[in-house]
């Protein structure tokens, strides 16, 4: 599918805006964002954007592709994370060119899903390896096109080994019973005695074959970043709404909140922690960028502040729908209320492995110039 004009694209972007808004309780319901709706994306290069130039890709900057999963999880956190995954493309740049080209045969908006672990164990065959598994965690499975899953192989150098595997070869078991990222989809899947060629597979966080500045760009810290900017768009989305619930009244009598002066506090003080964390952490990407644009690979240090960076935005996102939630109310915890689904949302990135406490350590030591204790940090 043709991207659209420049001159068409915010009328898009409030289409697609509008409608997931119309839409939101009926993916949280489902469990699940549907294919038509990711469809409706496709123009905006969201899911071409990590494809590879020479199979019709159209990359643009990190900082670009972070701001569009800003601005959708203002609306839906959920839907934000599937599109977050958008950028998992970049790890397929580790497979070999003949499987690149076969996977992107159909069109460069390729919707790519994966759930690694536990990874399973695999046979060595001729032609590859036959294996039995089963998978946590596939994000956006419903609406992929291949599904990555994992697998032991001492070949890979302590990294996971992922095969992918068109979807309709893959077993989905909808399981998916949470609260926060309800619509996220991130369903169980399975296989049953499957062989699959060598190469259709790839060591995930490998060196890519593909010379980009893109495949250049650190990918694990790529998706980190991707994760933060789904709760940054959630904090903006809390804070969005923070914006107009000033005029809300309790049942007690008392005057609005927009009125009290613990409120405005509250809000300013969530207000200016959001944008100074969200401008170092766009800033770090811009900078990374101009660096692998260049045609130099990212250093040490900037692969350290990437992660920091990710784990900072993330942080601050989830205590700043905390601290706004604090002096809204008691009417947001009712289940139907818009400042639920903040609430809720908040904390999922800051549980994801890539966002996790112990990143500040590992930046910490990188930036002393020591060795961080998490191996495939760096």
């Amino acid at each position: 599918m043709d991207r659209i004009e420049e001159r068409d694209r915010e009328a898009v972007w409030d289409e697609v805006l509008t409608e997931l808004a119309e839409r939101r309780a009926e993916f949280h319901e489902q469990s699940f964002v549907p294919r038509d709706f990711i469809e409706k994306l496709f123009p905006l290069g969201i899911y071409r954007h990590a494809t590879p130039m020479q199979f019709g890709g159209e990359p643009i900057p990190p900082r670009e592709f972070l701001q569009m999963v800003e601005r959708i999880g203002r609306v839906d956190g959920s839907t934000a994370w599937v599109v977050g995954f958008a950028s998992s493309n970049t790890y397929l740049g580790a497979l070999p060119l003949e499987t690149q080209a076969k996977v992107y045969a159909d069109g460069p908006d390729l919707v790519h899903a994966g759930g690694l672990y536990p990874m399973a164990p695999a046979r060595r065959t001729e032609r590859g390896y036959r294996f039995s598994g089963h998978w946590k965690f596939a994000s956006g499975c419903m609406a992929a096109d291949y599904i990555s899953v994992g697998l032991l192989d001492d070949s890979a150098g302590g990294k996971p080994r992922a095969a992918i595997v068109p979807k309709e070869q893959i077993r989905i078991i909808r399981n998916w019973d949470v609260s926060g990222m309800r619509a996220s989809g991130s369903f169980d899947t399975a296989v049953d005695d499957v062989d699959v060629p060598e190469e259709w597979t790839f060591v995930r966080g490998g060196a890519p074959l593909i010379d980009e500045p893109l495949f250049r760009y650190p990918l694990i810290g790529y998706q980190a970043q991707c994760h933060a900017a789904i709760a940054l768009g959630v904090a903006q989305g809390a804070l969005d709404h923070a914006r107009h619930h000033g005029a809300y009244r309790g049942i007690t009598g008392a005057p609005p909140v927009g009125e009290r002066a613990y409120y405005r506090t509250e809000f300013a003080k969530a207000y200016v922690a959001m944008q100074s964390a969200r401008a170092y952490f766009l800033d770090v990407a811009e900078e990374v960028w101009e660096t692998v644009n260049s045609g130099a690979s990212a250093t040490d240090d900037q692969k350290a502040r990437i992660r920091l960076s990710a784990v900072n935005v993330s942080d601050v996102a989830s205590q700043v729908v905390h601290d706004v939630a604090k002096v809204s109310g008691a009417a947001i915890i009712a289940n139907s209320h818009p400042f639920n689904l903040f609430r809720l949302d908040a904390q999922v990135p800051q549980l994801h492995a890539s966002l996790s406490q112990h990143m500040y350590d590992d930046a910490g030591a990188a930036l002393l110039g020591l060795t961080p204790t998490t191996p495939g940090f760096l």
